[in-house]
């Protein structure tokens, strides 16, 4: 099972940028997908989560920028990121609770991480 972000890139204050996760396995079901970020010399921290039935909920620092999507049934989501800030940059790692398995009654569920994807700003 893998969890593979793509997106990441060189950008400017104003400008936009969507990241996108991607789910690949024996994966039966997906419950939240989340993204977190980690800016230089600084702890990972959470930006957004995208549940069951729609819900989300974003860090305060990017509430009304950024828009997390999740498509349960092709196990992807999308961070949409706009009015991108230099406080923005850093690596941006995607995590999902993934039900695993050969059949729904077999399966257990497990978390995973993506390997990251660099947002840079340009100087």
């Amino acid at each position: 099972v893998q969890l593979v972000e793509d997106g990441g890139d060189l950008v400017q204050t104003g400008g936009s940028l969507t990241l996108t996760c991607a789910a690949y396995g024996n994966i039966v079901a997906i419950n939240n997908m989340k993204w977190f970020r980690q800016a230089p010399g600084k702890e990972r921290e959470w930006v957004a989560t995208a549940g069951r039935g729609g819900t989300t909920d974003y860090a305060g620092s990017v509430k009304g920028r950024f828009t997390i999507t999740r498509d349960a049934a092709r196990y992807k989501g999308t961070l949409r990121m706009t009015n991108l800030k230099p406080e923005d940059a850093g690596d941006y790692y995607c995590f999902a609770d993934l039900l695993i398995g050969e059949t729904y009654d077999e399966a257990d569920w497990f978390d995973y991480w993506g390997q990251g994807t660099r947002v840079r700003f340009a100087s």
